[in-house]
């Protein structure tokens, strides 16, 4: 399964994002993951990319919200325990598993 992390610079919650998807890794799911920097608001434009950390799974955003804006910011997601930078374990590995 291709799984593309997309991140910028300014935003730390990438590194929490690729932290699970490595801890999932270890435990066998079977992922290769690639990294994309988005660098400019025109690359922002070009890949869809609506925040940092946004993690594509064989081509698609499991975690899309097509109301949120296009551009180089922080993502923000709902997890089981609020608000977050990045998407649980658990619903990484749901996703995973969802697209597998």
């Amino acid at each position: 399964m291709r799984v593309t992390l997309q991140y910028f610079d300014g935003c730390p919650n990438w590194k929490e994002t690729e932290a699970h998807i490595q801890t999932l890794m270890a435990e066998g799911v079977d992922v290769e993951m690639d990294r994309q920097l988005i660098e400019t608001p025109e690359a922002a434009e070009r890949y869809g990319f609506r925040g940092s950390p946004t993690v594509i799974i064989n081509g698609s955003d499991p975690f899309a919200d097509p109301d949120a804006p296009v551009g180089l910011s922080c993502r923000v997601y709902a997890t089981e325990d609020g608000y977050a930078g990045s998407p649980s374990l658990e619903q990484l590995r749901a996703a995973l598993q969802a697209a597998h």
